[in-house]
């Protein structure tokens, strides 16, 4: 499994690398007046090409292992993970458009994360057995429809919640490194090795583009780095909880209740202000704690500057993301307990957020 990682970590450096010498200059450029611009000169946002790159390199070696050399890791990794192949490729290929012609519009990419989606539910057969309510639980069974619609609004929108906290220098990364990493871990924890395979080679591939993000901000991820990491660490989190009883339902929500918390916040703020939940603005919780919380750099380069400035910014979010990842890991099993701990979440984060609106922020935080 550990050399598996490996090379997905050294392929995805070797593409990352290729993409900034032979691919930064033949994308249409990241227009300068976008709200969600913090960088100066032109940055590739093919970061998502080398990460799909190690993924499906080392999937595909695993596979090779495991069907022709008798499965020494005991991965079970088989032709079944053709069918994540297959559902992560829609949106993968989708974003990498987007990055390269800034033309795909909201919609034809929320169709193509629906798309991937519906590739899971008939390629993977994927369900949700149990959303942790006794009452809701005994129903389920008789709701197909409820089950494959969880499915999908999971699978399209959780790439898009990754692309919506994408906006500083290892932000999103890291994020779906932890992630990814907490996931593996219990995956290891109920014994699902095929899984944790699966995950940790998507981390080696995230620390690979990672070398090249941060601190450097040399290459982004663009939409398809969060798309891959929206999709797959979806199905993982679907699959874990259908194929493993003992896992709670509410164990990868609290694990992803900062970008799903971001998301529906920034749709609730929009819609209130009369704009649609499409249009790009700069009012996410990450650009306010650039804007009001990071202290000023200074420097007479002004690139240096703004560089040293988005760097400062990523770390505030990645211990944000520590506050549920760590009780997830230590209650995976616990719903009532992960329930509580959502809700906490929830409401710290819209206190956290009102709170730097309006200026109540405690000096500590801007050291």
């Amino acid at each position: 499994m550990i050399w598996l990682s490996l090379v997905a970590f050294a392929v995805a450096v070797l593409c990352s690398g290729v993409t900034i010498r032979w691919l930064g200059g033949r994308t249409a450029p990241y227009d300068a007046d976008k709200p969600q611009r913090f960088h100066v000169g032109e940055v590739p946002r093919l970061g998502g090409a080398a990460v799909l790159a190690g993924v499906l390199v080392s999937w595909l070696l695993g596979v090779w292992e495991s069907t022709w050399r008798g499965d020494p890791g005991s991965l079970a990794l088989g032709p079944w993970v053709g069918g994540w192949m297959a559902a992560l490729l829609p949106a993968a290929l989708g974003g990498m458009a987007e990055d390269m012609t800034q033309r795909l519009g909201v919609r034809y990419r929320l169709l193509l994360t629906l798309a991937s989606g519906v590739l899971a539910l008939w390629l993977l057969g994927l369900d949700v057995p149990r959303l942790g309510w006794g009452w809701l639980d005994a129903r389920l069974p008789s709701l197909p429809w409820l089950g494959a619609a969880i499915v999908l609004l999971a699978i399209a929108g959780l790439p898009h919640a990754f692309n919506i906290i994408d906006g500083y220098n290892g932000l999103a990364g890291m994020v779906a490194l932890i992630v990814s990493l907490a996931l593996a871990h219990v995956c290891l924890q109920v014994g699902d090795r095929s899984l944790a395979a699966l995950l940790v080679c998507l981390a080696g591939a995230t620390v690979g583009f990672l070398v090249w993000n941060y601190p450097r901000g040399a290459l982004f991820a663009g939409d398809s780095g969060a798309y891959i990491w929206g999709v797959v660490i979806a199905l993982a989190s679907l699959s874990l909880v259908q194929r493993n009883p003992e896992v709670s339902p509410w164990f990868p929500m609290l694990l992803l209740v900062y970008p799903v918390a971001e998301t529906l916040f920034s749709i609730y703020r929009k819609l209130v202000r009369g704009d649609s939940p499409g249009m790009a603005d700069a009012l996410h919780f990450h650009q306010l704690i650039y804007r009001r919380i990071v202290r000023g750099v200074f420097h007479e380069d002004e690139a240096h500057q703004m560089l040293q400035r988005n760097n400062r910014t990523a770390p505030y979010l990645w211990a944000f993301t520590l506050l549920t990842v760590v009780p997830a890991v230590l209650f995976w099993r616990n719903t009532a307990v992960l329930m509580a701990f959502c809700a906490l979440f929830a409401l710290a984060y819209v206190v956290a957020y009102l709170g730097i609106v309006r200026f109540k922020v405690p000096p500590w935080m801007r050291h």
